[in-house]
């Protein structure tokens, strides 16, 4: 019986770097599509019996309810990673992600069933944050680890741009079920993408299935197994090693993980409310700069093997604290030329330079034992300190200040400046080997206690 010929490096690479990209971007689509049907018609569909305005906050915060399972997943998943594999673990999150989606648009409204309906729509988005609360740091690390050494920053840039092409596509779907179903968008049409997102999944699991674990891991399971760190939990080594690494993820994505979501979730609710603008200003201002913030990823991504992940990541930050101003300026004109024009501004300058070399620069922060549990963790515990209920909190601010915008500008330009100070203290590695810098990163004691328990 003929067996296959083995991979050679190159198409290893080219599987996990479609298996990183491919997958971040099906279960961002997920994700996408739960915001803004969260911010369009959730509000009276399940919470009808509160004040509109009142309503329309509650809906966001129920997309804030899935940041709340992320850290769970992140353990969870970064556990399993670290221990089992990286492709194994991808796998499990994809299929929790695909099921929980599906059954989102398949939920009754309040009106047919009453309490029930929103109890059910929270817990499945539960569900959803688990799932992608251990997504992130899989696509990253799974390309990371496979990339050439002098191109880490580009390939680890690919599934970063997950987030926005799941905006486009997820964008674009609610905008077409919206102009297929019309009226009845309301009553079914919101629906379609969430049950469309069983065909993607297909896709995504065919492209996952043939993905490889990177030698790194491979080697790093091997030599763990010998020793008596083995048996303790990743996350508890992370915490005991590797606290000053941690902080810098987690404050490290104070500058894009609420923003993003204040130009993309909140602008819709916030042009369709109070602006009161027709609902396609909004999605067509996220599908432009969403496909702008593709194409920008990945070329930020390449800058920062050449400068530095920190350099790339401080002159984001600096475009994000000087644009956020002129941004909404814009975007309070309610005219459609310049709603797009802000949000492509913030998605194709600030965000694509402050998120595309942040997998790269995480990777080189972790060893490989821990990798998956340090990366995931600080991604998704900065999700919830901060981007979870950040749609919502955004609303409350406009409330407050009266219609005013002057809140939520100085909330973007604070959480900026945090991540900036983070990011300033992380290493440059981005000439070392992966599993040098494990190596470099563990303490004399840990050696010692391998060596004995060889």
């Amino acid at each position: 019986m003929a067996t296959a010929a083995p991979l050679t490096p190159e198409q290893i690479r080219r599987r996990s770097l479609q298996s990183g990209t491919i997958g971040a971007i099906v279960e961002w689509y997920e994700y996408t599509i739960y915001g803004i049907a969260a911010a369009l018609v959730f509000g009276h569909l399940f919470f009808p019996n509160l004040a509109p305005g009142i309503g329309q906050i509650v809906s966001l915060a129920t997309f804030g309810v899935g940041f709340l399972a992320r850290p769970i997943g992140a353990f969870v998943a970064g556990h399993l990673g670290d221990r089992i594999g990286r492709k194994s673990t991808l796998i499990l999150t994809f299929s929790i992600m695909t099921v929980a989606t599906a059954a989102i648009g398949l939920v009754p409204t309040y009106e047919q069933i009453g309490i029930t309906a929103p109890l059910l729509l929270c817990v499945l988005r539960l569900a959803q944050g688990f799932a992608v609360g251990g997504e992130w740091g899989g696509a990253a690390i799974i390309a990371v680890e496979n990339a050439p050494r002098e191109r880490r920053g580009y390939f680890g840039s690919w599934p970063q741009i997950g987030v926005s092409a799941g905006l486009l596509l997820g964008t674009a779907a609610v905008s077409l079920a919206s102009w297929m179903s019309g009226d009845a968008f309301e009553t079914w049409g919101w629906r379609v993408p969430f049950l469309l997102s069983t065909v993607l999944a297909g896709v995504g699991f065919a492209i996952r299935l043939r993905a490889t674990e990177s030698p790194e891991f491979l080697a790093e399971k091997a030599k763990m197994e010998a020793e008596l760190e083995r048996r303790k939990a990743p996350a508890a080594i992370l915490f005991r090693d590797h606290r000053k690494s941690l902080l810098i993820t987690i404050f490290g994505r104070f500058a894009e993980a609420g923003n993003y979501y204040l130009f993309t979730t909140f602008i819709l609710s916030y042009v369709t409310t109070t602006l009161d603008v027709p609902k396609s200003y909004g999605l067509t201002a996220s599908m432009i700069g969403a496909a702008v913030n593709i194409v920008m990823i990945p070329v930020f991504g390449a800058v920062s093997d050449r400068i530095g992940r920190v350099r790339t990541f401080l002159v984001g930050g600096v475009l994000i604290v000087v644009t956020t101003w002129p941004v909404f300026a814009l975007v309070h004109t309610g005219r459609l030329w310049a709603i797009v024009a802000g949000v492509v501004l913030f998605l194709a300058l600030g965000h694509a330079m402050v998120y595309a070399p942040l997998p790269a620069l995480y990777c080189e922060m972790f060893p490989t034992a821990v990798r998956y549990s340090g990366i995931s963790i600080g991604y998704q515990m900065a999700s919830i300190l901060l981007a979870s209920f950040t749609p919502a909190l955004a609303g409350a601010m406009v409330l407050w200040a009266g219609g005013s915008l002057w809140m939520v500008i100085a909330f973007a330009i604070v959480t900026t400046l945090i991540a900036m100070a983070a990011i300033a203290f992380a290493p440059d590695q981005r000439d070392r080997e992966l599993d040098e810098i494990g190596d470099a990163a563990r303490t004399p004691r840990r050696v010692s206690e391998a060596k004995e328990a060889v």
